[in-house]
Order: C-alpha cells, then sequence, then structure tokens
C-alpha cells in the first residue's frame, strides 16, 4: 500500500490506542488460567491476531468481537498438554519470545514458525537454557521446534537483553512445582516491560517478588484499569537485580479487565502537535506502567531546542523521536543500540529515508546524533516493513508532504492509524491496489 499525504494540520480529540504490550500479557494470562476469560479494549492488530492464534494452536478457545474490542479466552491447564503444536508467529518478536516457555511445559514438540526477519532477531537466551538443561532446540531459517519442561531453580539472564526473554520466563515458571529466581545481570534494560508483566501475572493471582520489595503490590483487580500505579511500589523490584518466583502456583480466570491506553502509539498522535496540530489524546493513564509514557518529557525537550534523550527503556519511540529533531531544532539520542533488532535496523532506516528529505544523520553504535533542516522528499519513502517508521514518516509527511510505500506495515500495531489521521483532518490518500 502507498499513501500519499500533503501537508496539512490536525485538530480534535482522539481516544488513545489500547495498549499492545499490555493486550499481549493479558490475553497469554487468561490462555493459561483454566475458565473463562474476558478481556475488553483489544485492539486486534496483526500482532494481538497473532497471538491469540497460537494461544488457539496449544489448544485455548479464543473468541473476538471486533466492533466490541472484546475478547473471550477460555484457557487451558498448559501442563497437560498431549499433542504437538505448531505456532504461526507471523512477524512478532513479542509473540515468539514469550511463545517459547510455553510450548517448553509439557514435554511435547511444538514448532513454531515465523518470516525469516523475525528469526534472525536474537534468540540466544532461550537457546543457552535449552542446551543446558537437554531440551530440544532446534532452529531453521524461518521456524523453531522445541521440545521438553523447563526445570525449575534459578536463571542467570543478562538485564542488557530485550526484556520479552525475561517475561517469557515469567509467564511459566510460576506453574512448576519447586520454586525459582531470574538473576538479572546489570545493567538492566527496558525494566518497565519486565513490572508490566509482573503486574498482569498479579491480575490472574499469580505472584512475583523482588529480591528487596520495597512495598507491597496490590491485590488484583484492585486497579480500575487493571494495571498502573506506580505509588503502590510496582516498580520497586528496580533496585534490585533478582526475581523470586514462587512455583506452585495456578491463574484464575478474569472476567473483567480491560487494556489500558498505549502511549507508543499516542505518541505520533501527539507529535503532530509540535508541527503545528492541535490534538487532545484521552484515555491515557498519568500512573501507568508503560516506559514510552516519558515521550512527553522528550517533546518537551525537543520543543525548546536541541535535546538529548537515553532510549535504553524505550526504544519504540526512536523514530519518532528522530523525526521531530529533524523537524525542530536537533538532538542526540544515546541507548540506541537495540534499535539494530527491531521491525529494521531502524536507525539505518531512518538515516536512508531522512537523507531523502536533507537531514544529516549520523549512527554509532550506541548513538544517533540528527542535524535539523527538513525539505520535501525527491522521491518516494520506504516503510521498510516496519510499523513504527511508516508511523514516524507520515508524521513528518504532514509538513512536507510526500508518499511512503510500504504504509500497510502499520497493520502490525495499529490498523486503523491513517483512517486516525483523517479524522483528524490530515490530507491522506492509500492506495490499497499499490502492494509495494
Amino acid at each position: 500500500m502507498r499513501v500519499r499525504i500533503r501537508p496539512s494540520k490536525a485538530h480534535g480529540h482522539m481516544e488513545a490506542p489500547p495498549s499492545k504490550s499490555m493486550a499481549h500479557r493479558l490475553l497469554i494470562c487468561a490462555g493459561l488460567a483454566e475458565g473463562e476469560s474476558v478481556i475488553s479494549n483489544v485492539d486486534l492488530s496483526r500482532d494481538i491476531l497473532t497471538t491469540l492464534g497460537c494461544l488457539q494452536a496449544l489448544g485455548a478457545d479464543v473468541s473476538c468481537e471486533k466492533e466490541k474490542k472484546r475478547v473471550t479466552v477460555r484457557g487451558i491447564d498448559i501442563r497437560s498438554r498431549t499433542r504437538a503444536a505448531e505456532l504461526d508467529c507471523g512477524e512478532c518478536a513479542s509473540t515468539l519470545r514469550f511463545m517459547i516457555p510455553v510450548c517448553l511445559t509439557s514435554g511435547n514438540k511444538s514448532t513454531l514458525t515465523g518470516s525469516r526477519t523475525l528469526f534472525q532477531r536474537p534468540l540466544s537466551v532461550y537457546e543457552d537454557i535449552c542446551r543446558e538443561q537437554k531440551l530440544t532446540y532446534e532452529k531453521r531459517e524461518n521456524r523453531l521446534t522445541v521440545a521438553g519442561s523447563l526445570a525449575a531453580g534459578e536463571y542467570v539472564v543478562p538485564g542488557n537483553i530485550s526484556s520479552q526473554f525475561i517475561s517469557g520466563l515469567l509467564f511459566i515458571l510460576p506453574l512448576l512445582e519447586k520454586d525459582s529466581t531470574i538473576r538479572l545481570i546489570p545493567p538492566v534494560e527496558s525494566r518497565p516491560y519486565i513490572d508490566m508483566t509482573i503486574l498482569a501475572l498479579r491480575e490472574f493471582g499469580v505472584t512475583v517478588f523482588p529480591e528487596v520489595p520495597a512495598l507491597s503490590m496490590p491485590a488484583a483487580g484492585t486497579v480500575p484499569h487493571g494495571l498502573q500505579d506506580k505509588s503502590r511500589g510496582f516498580c520497586s523490584f528496580r533496585e534490585g537485580f533478582i526475581l523470586r518466583i514462587p512455583g506452585g502456583q495456578r491463574y484464575s480466570p478474569r472476567t473483567d479487565l480491560r487494556v489500558e491506553g498505549d502511549y507508543s502509539n499516542a505518541a505520533f498522535f501527539e507529535a503532530l502537535n509540535l508541527l503545528g496540530s492541535e490534538v487532545e489524546i484521552d484515555g491515557l493513564d498519568e500512573n501507568s506502567l508503560q516506559a514510552d509514557k516519558i515521550f512527553r518529557s522528550y517533546f518537551e525537550k525537543l520543543r525548546k531546542g536541541y535535546a538529548e534523550a537515553d532510549l535504553s527503556d524505550c526504544p519504540d519511540l526512536g523514530p519518532v523521536l528522530m523525526v521531530l529533531a529533524a523537524a525542530l531544532h536537533g538532538g542526540r539520542f544515546t541507548g540506541t543500540r537495540r534499535l539494530k533488532i527491531k521491525e529494521s535496523d531502524r536507525g539505518t532506516a531512518m538515516r536512508q529515508e531522512l537523507e531523502k528529505m536533507g537531514i544529516r544523520m549520523e549512527l554509532s553504535e550506541n548513538e544517533i546524533r540528527i542535524e535539523p533542516g527538513i525539505k520535501p522528499p525527491g522521491e518516494v519513502l520506504d516503510g521498510h516493513n516496519d510499523h513504527r517508521i511508516v508511523m514516524a514518516l507520515s508524521v513528518l509527511l504532514t509538513r512536507t508532504g510526500g508518499t511512503i510505500r510500504g504504509a500497510q506495515a502499520v497493520a502490525k500495531s495499529l490498523p486503523d492509524f491513517f483512517e486516525r489521521l483523517k479524522k483528524l483532518g490530515i490530507e491522506a490518500d492509500c492506495d490499497e491496489s499499490d502492494t509495494a
């Protein structure tokens, strides 16, 4: 799909999209809870449908009400699975990394498939665990076969890799008979995403303890939207690097959980305000644990002048921060190492596209520098099959005008992205017949 955007400004109110990160976590917990769970405010993006498909492949029953944004899941006792399963993970790294430990519970063989680019993303944490525990781990170009059951015990995991590996283990270790620990080797990056997983588990009656918790976490169901409130100590484990997981726990089904608004995708719409638009976003909880909540602080720095920002905990903000730096006063971003292993090599991809608009961008191992001064692109921009690249470039084109090919990538996380833009007054024409 190609989208042509003409210079225009947005005006109005918009409800924040539901959090994809939290939806993944709640739906997996529901799939592991014997009985019926109902999760509301779920945006059925391509990634979320992928996770639901994997839960169905493992034996869970899933029913979606698209118009009501509601999903009903009848979960299973994953330990008693008796058949082999094949799970299509598409292009979703979250689904793949969350599902590998889920598959390593009953002893039965599971094959996880997906795109070649998905399987180019790191999985070494699980490979090392399977080798140490003598579990089957057979990886090919676009598939991975695993078999065996994870053992309870101590897991030592580097803290500077994707938090998705830690979350994947957290889903399953509580179900094992004996206690486990996860020791995170500092520095620990993307810690807020681990917080979110711990809190999702808590909503389904499963407890994980930091080594030295500063405050107690509240009982399940006491937080209105199910997931927020740093003031109660949900991030207290950040002072320690050991997560203690009691064994012998069980997930309890829930019928009253609602996915909170998503700061990650809301950032693209609030970014329009720095380019002259007037958009108000409703439905974002100020006490959310989401790492990308920090975008408002970073946006304010960019608005005032040349800005510096650390992306170690919020790599998904990289593309939108880059386009704002280019359009405004320039910027320096550190903690960018992990941008290389996202849906695209985001630093390199953004440099290629911003160069088409006259922007100079310098890349190093863990740093990106951008000089300001954009001009209309002299050629079609490329979305690099990356939803966040497409959305970030779309924001920039509202000032200069231009065309993006491969715009269908937005379906990964926000299928109605362009419809939302148009409702706010952005002039955007989508050519569905052009698949480039």
